[in-house]
């Protein structure tokens, strides 16, 4: 039997705060962690949210020298915008707070510093690489060589991101450090392990016996690192940004940042919690669940827990840890530093009160049992097709019709017929499908449900036909009004977890505000009388030119990483990343290329983007405009008399909402400057190249 706890105690993985946040990761961890939250909070369960920016480690270094600046600047932006975005998307953290912290760092140092003194750690002396310039320990990050997969020349200490080999800074061919070019050298340095290999048969019992009921990646991937047999980790660095470590003779060092950041979970309880955490961290009848992306399964199934474990004095373990696989963009892995992405800051400024259609696209293919892939067509038919066309659908015309056939007031049933009753009967067994659904962590499959109810609200409404049925029985108008209100009301409970801005509107809609999970299911949640407020479109259709900006502006940053990769390529001297030729083309499909020149007339950049320029042209045969992303190279004051060459039978394409017909020829620089391909002296507009 199940036991039974009295809190809950949910933390979602820290965001490292050297970038924003992206679609992954909120498919992986932020969506699926806030939607099983606020379901226990509609129970009426005691819980709370933690989550905070991972904000140490050697990533940070790195984008702080890059920028000149200091690593708490980087984390300082960081941390804002993070904070800032997850609070606007509605991700409802109980606090979300940062390891730089001062409570975090007394909170880590101290949890350090019991282990030491209870000589759980081992002492080892190894080799490091060490940069004799720069005079310092050089982490993996700051090693670059020869990757000896693939042949990548910029391949890191840790790993290839051309080929993605997993990789240690011995193996790489001609190392180099990244902060002073020069060839590093090896330097004894001591550090402190933690022996995961003494607490193996315990994990083993604790996880392959004791939580055989965990998803099958998080599992698997458990039991092969232990099948794998484990080794000590290292749990202290050489690096001058993080956590001291707080023993004598460790000058120099710092808590290695996969040791440092778990801590964080418990010091933001602590910061939230000053004087009652403890029962939250030590209490056997609290039920502790960590969401994470597979990434980090690891460190939560098997490292973290042997850190508690160690420590002792009553630290409870994780129940569960559901463990989401990676999301992919437009069939390409997810990338950072290519900015192949979608980032959540930018999305709320191109979608303005529309974080509910982000959340439902996430949830609905949410990679809870494999990688899967988030395609912008499918954002945009999944809003139009499902949120608009069935569920906001559904709620308008049963709100519309209210307020046209009894004033806004919900009516009174007359006569219920077995239509009637069966639909009704439905909705108690939905939400018991769907309960069993969020218990077990299968989000999906809940948001199903949850579609199922409005899917059955529609098809009832479309069947019974009310509109027709006025002209001669009102009595029956009634009663299919009253279901369908009924409905309405289950819904907004329904998808709370899920669409908390659009329950909450549809709430304020029924005047219903504040309706419990309790109440989820019944079929009299609304009185006959009690009065609607004025019915309002819960979605919005989205338009094929703000799904066309998006593509387009994926397709800037794969051109961008061309620049970057040829530009980077050219500057090493050894032209391995030119762009590759193209398949061989036939004289008669060059033919039907119509390139000519032509001179910009106007210039304007164009609303609420950095790179784009809209162009007014003369192509000597008429005027047309044309969208290019220049903007970063020329201002619209340099474009103005410009004779350019374009492409004049591009088949027109729209880009903001702008149609736009011809492309402008341009060659990309080393560094990724771009130069326009022009006659060597002025001729007519219209005069045909080839």
């Amino acid at each position: 039997m199940e036991k039974k706890f009295k809190r809950h105690l949910v933390t979602a993985a820290l965001p490292y705060a050297n970038g924003g946040v992206h679609i992954g990761h909120l498919a992986g961890v932020y969506v699926p962690a806030d939607i099983y939250v606020r379901y226990l909070r509609l129970k009426g369960e005691e819980v709370i949210y933690i989550c905070g920016s991972d904000e140490h480690g050697v990533p940070i270094t790195i984008k702080a020298r890059e920028q000149g600046c200091s690593p708490q600047d980087i984390v300082d932006k960081y941390h804002k915008l993070i904070k800032d975005s997850f609070s606007e998307f509605g991700i409802s953290f109980d606090i979300y707070s940062r390891t730089s912290s001062k409570i975090h760092a007394q909170t880590a140092s101290e949890f350090f510093r019991r282990l030491y003194d209870e000589k759980v750690f081992i002492e080892k002396e190894s080799e490091q690489f060490f940069d004799t310039e720069a005079n310092c320990f050089l982490a993996d990050r700051y090693i670059v060589g020869t990757c000896p997969k693939c042949g990548n020349e910029g391949a890191y200490g840790d790993q290839c991101e051309k080929c993605g080999s997993t990789l240690s800074p011995n193996e790489l061919i001609n190392p180099h450090s990244k902060l002073s070019g020069s060839q590093p050298v090896k330097k004894l340095t001591k550090h402190w392990y933690l022996p995961l290999d003494k607490y193996e048969n315990w994990l083993k019992e604790w996880i392959l016996e004791g939580h055989k009921e965990w998803k099958t990646n998080v599992y698997g991937q458990c039991k092969s690192w232990l099948d794998g047999g484990l080794q000590p980790r290292a749990v202290s660095r050489d690096l001058d940004w993080g956590v001291p470590v707080p023993v004598e003779g460790a000058e120099g060092k710092v808590l290695y940042v996969w040791f440092d950041a778990p801590i964080g979970y418990i010091s933001n309880t602590k910061e939230l919690l000053p004087d009652d955490w403890e029962k939250w961290w030590k209490s056997p009848d609290t039920k502790m669940v960590h969401f994470i992306g597979k990434d980090n399964i690891v460190f939560h199934c098997i490292v973290f827990p042997t850190m508690l474990k160690a420590y002792g004095d009553g630290f409870i373990l994780p129940e569960n840890v559901p463990a989401n696989e990676f999301l992919n963009l437009e069939g390409d892995k997810i990338s950072t530093s290519r900015n192949w992405a979608v980032w959540l800051h930018e999305y709320l400024e191109d979608f303005p009160g529309q974080q509910d259609v982000l959340r439902y696209v996430l949830c609905a293919n949410a990679p809870e049992t494999k990688d899967n892939d988030f395609t912008w067509k499918d954002f945009q038919t999944r809003n139009n097709s499902e949120l608009v066309a069935i569920y906001g659908n559904f709620v308008n015309r049963a709100v519309v019709l209210t307020h046209k056939y009894f004033g806004g007031k919900v009516p009174a049933v007359t006569e219920l017929r077995d239509e009637d009753r069966a639909v009704l009967e439905q909705i108690p067994q939905i939400k018991e499908a769907l309960e069993n659904s969020l218990n077990s962590f299968k989000f999906r499959e809940a948001l199903k449900d949850a579609m199922e109810l409005a899917r059955l609200g529609n098809k009832y409404l479309t069947e019974t036909e009310p509109w027709k049925l006025a002209k001669s029985d009102m009595a029956r108008v009634a009663t299919i009004l009253n279901v369908s209100l009924q409905i309405c009301a289950n819904l907004s409970i329904a998808f709370t977890p899920f669409l908390p801005f659009s329950s909450a509107k549809l709430q304020k809609m029924l005047n219903a505000e504040g309706l419990s999970w309790s109440a989820f299911g019944g079929a009299s949640l609304l009185e006959s009388g009690h009065q609607l407020n004025p019915a309002e479109l819960l979605f919005a259709k989205i338009e094929d030119s703000a799904i066309e900006a998006q593509i387009e502006k994926l397709h800037r940053a794969k051109e961008e990483n061309a620049r970057k990769a040829a530009a980077e390529s050219e500057a090493a001297g050894t032209g391995s990343e030119v762009v590759p030729q193209k398949a061989e083309c036939t004289f008669d499909e060059f033919e039907k290329m119509d390139i000519r020149t032509a001179t910009v007339l106007e210039a304007v950049r164009v609303p609420k983007t950095d790179k784009l320029l809209q162009l007014t042209i003369d192509t000597g045969i008429d005027r047309r405009t044309i969208v290019s992303g220049i903007a970063q190279y020329y201002t619209p004051e340099q474009m103005v008399g410009r004779q350019i060459c374009i492409l004049a039978n591009l088949a027109p394409r729209k880009i903001r909402g702008i149609e736009s017909k011809g492309m402008i020829l341009m060659a990309s620089e080393q560094g990724g400057k771009m130069r326009f391909i022009t006659p060597e002296e002025i001729v007519g507009n219209g005069a045909t190249i080839g």
